[in-house]
């Protein structure tokens, strides 16, 4: 296959999930010698930018509101803009692949092409938690999902599928469901990298923004449970806020908070389990690359992913979400008895060489 020019396209480069699965694609496009472009909407950067890799910022630090109502036309105008310059400059890219709410409405609103949208979380449960915020959060997050009527959607879970497919809420033009890439290889070497801040002894691991969807609340309270409860290790981007409700659930001495960290895989690889106790997720990046660690997993059984990463004996370690007595007791278990790791399925189909080829079908698509 000819060289193709792909354009990935993003909120941010935060400390999040989609974000780390960009930034994956990206190198290994380059690697492979394609040239993948980082379409960047605003100048915020946890994770290291690849110095060999061009990356391209659409609004700056003082944009603020980009996508409400009253901005929304120029915001688009904007994107439209800034993409055709890019194309004048570097020519036309064979595909244009959009993450999350901010890009995929001002980019399908800028009628830029040819674009697929990657759906990285379960709209329904996004959309329930967007309503108890309130009538102005919810109607936004609703207006931005609408935006993925009549798009090719690629979906990174098969979960996903399902309930768009289910609820009716979207219809797309196309969907297709894509796992997230894993270069397991490189995984295992940044997982052999010597941290000296790592703890010396055993450790629970959670990786994770500090949010609602993240459930600390129930974490916090499974570990309060624990026959016997280990530290707790939290990989988070703002360990203040991780600490105050780490306080108010009377855990806080069993707190290790180092927060976000660029190489979490040491970290993850020394634990003794990773736990993960979201309300909902899309593909748990984190869930994959614990396996990939060789390090045990407990998770609750959300929408969706969980069910298609831990399968077979591993399913065993799946609990119900919102329930800490369950989580609790599945954790202590796990300390005890857990299966081998050695077969796990999933890390065949999210092997990088398969997903990479995966994308670059979709440059022949119609």
């Amino acid at each position: 296959m000819s060289a193709k020019r792909i354009g990935l396209a993003i909120d941010s480069l935060a400390g999040g999930g989609a974000e780390k699965i960009v930034l994956t694609l990206a190198a290994e496009l380059k690697r492979l010698g394609h040239e993948p472009h980082l379409l960047v909407l605003s100048p915020h950067y946890d994770y290291a930018v690849p110095a060999d890799i061009p990356l391209h910022v659409c609004f700056d630090k003082r944009d603020r509101h980009v996508i409400a109502w009253w901005r929304l036309g120029r915001s688009a105008a904007r994107v439209k803009q800034w993409v055709d310059r890019l194309e004048q400059t570097h020519g036309k890219f064979d595909l244009i692949l959009s993450n999350l709410d901010k890009s995929n409405l001002l980019l399908t609103r800028a009628g830029v092409s040819p674009l697929h949208i990657v759906v990285h979380n379960s709209i329904e449960e996004e959309l329930r938690r967007e309503r108890k915020l309130g009538p102005i959060s919810y109607l936004t997050m609703l207006r931005a999902k609408r935006a993925l009527n009549g798009q090719a959607l690629i979906t990174v879970s098969k979960g996903i599928a399902r309930e768009i497919s289910q609820t009716g809420r979207i219809a797309p033009r196309s969907m297709r469901t894509i796992y997230n890439p894993f270069d397991v290889e490189a995984i295992r070497a940044k997982a052999a990298e010597v941290n000296p801040d790592i703890p010396k002894g055993e450790y629970l691991i959670h990786v994770g923004r500090v949010a609602r969807q993240k459930r600390h609340d129930i974490l916090f309270q499974a570990l309060a449970k624990m026959n016997k409860p280990l530290p707790l290790v939290l990989l988070c981007n703002n360990p203040k806020k991780a600490m105050k409700l780490a306080k108010k659930h009377g855990v806080a001495d069993h707190i290790i908070c180092p927060g976000f960290q660029a190489n979490p895989f040491p970290w993850i690889k020394a634990a003794r389990l990773l736990v993960l106790s979201s309300d909902y997720e899309g593909l748990p990046t984190v869930l994959i690359e614990s396996l990939i660690c060789g390090t045990p997993v407990v998770s609750t059984l959300c929408p969706h992913g969980p069910d298609e990463i831990m399968t077979n004996e591993l399913a065993e370690y799946l609990v119900p979400r919102r329930d800490s007595e369950a989580l609790s007791r599945k954790l202590d278990q796990a300390l005890e008895h857990y299966p081998s790791l050695a077969d796990s399925e999933i890390l065949t189909q999210v092997a990088i060489d398969k997903i990479i080829a995966d994308y670059l079908s979709l440059c022949q698509s119609p």
